[in-house]
């Protein structure tokens, strides 16, 4: 880390290493393309919080379920995506999403008499296949969490809910939610690091680091083009700092709002 905070004041060059000051920093606050790898994350971060939270929790509590048959068997098959190879995972995303009129994607809608789509050069439907990808590979494991939060719950907090008469929705709303806290802020402050860090998923689907306008460029995508590709290590620095401080500052901010740092009495 220090390392890097000092690589991120320099210009560096094989063989050389110049100090300019704030360059890189003021730098980044001009660079389009970076602003554009920032939304890319943000977007993302914000938009699998909100699918990777809720969904996995019902998930989890529909399993729960005393009434649910064959609980084994859908806890493997929904944590089973997680054991997959990100690579090989938007490989495949990637050819299932292919422009091809051969591709599975352009194979359903064909059948409705639509003709081949170009998904992965459109900036929205892009973006939909990224979060397809981080839906199928993570609901699973959060669903995990959710369900080892659910067995910590006491039996008798329900019971005394059954007793005041409370239905499915408000024992869900008034017992599950609350009691799940831990587990609902672990799991927040572990997808807001995965969403901002996100780059295997992005650089397979499209093949490489270049999607077409940059509509799969995230904040870690830049930092590699720029460290990796450009060889420009103290402004890939600079990038890499910046990151760290955004997901720090996110991950203080909603462990606050979450109560986290408040002093039992």
């Amino acid at each position: 880390m220090i390392n890097t905070i000092i690589m991120s004041f320099q210009d560096i060059l094989p063989g050389s290493r110049k100090f300019i000051g704030i360059q890189n920093y003021t730098k980044l606050l001009g660079d389009k393309v970076f602003l554009v790898a920032v939304w890319n994350s943000f977007k993302y971060m914000v938009l699998t919080l909100v699918l990777l939270i809720p969904i996995p929790m019902v998930l989890a509590c529909i399993i729960n379920s005393k009434l649910m048959i064959g609980r084994e068997f859908f806890k493997s098959a929904f944590y089973l995506p997680a054991l997959t190879s990100v690579v090989v995972a938007g490989i495949v995303f990637r050819f299932a999403f292919g422009e091809q009129a051969t591709s599975l994607a352009n194979q359903f809608i064909a059948n409705f008499g639509m003709e081949p789509f170009k998904w992965l050069k459109n900036g929205t439907t892009g973006f939909v296949v990224l979060l397809a990808l981080a839906c199928w590979r993570w609901t699973g494991v959060n669903m995990l969490y959710f369900l080892s939060g659910l067995k910590n719950i006491p039996a008798e907090l329900y019971e005394s809910a059954d007793i005041d008469g409370a239905n499915a929705w408000q024992k869900f709303r008034y017992v599950t939610i609350p009691q799940l806290k831990p587990t609902t802020i672990y799991v927040l402050t572990i997808s807001v690091y995965a969403g901002l860090s996100m780059f295997t998923e992005s650089y397979m689907v499209w093949g490489n680091n270049s999607s077409p306008n940059n509509i799969g460029l995230t904040i870690v995508g830049y930092l590699y083009r720029q460290g990796i590709e450009k060889n420009a290590m103290g402004y890939a620095s600079a990038v890499g700092l910046v990151l760290f401080i955004i997901g720090m500052s996110i991950n203080l901010i909603q462990l606050k709002l979450n109560g986290t740092f408040d002093k039992e009495d």
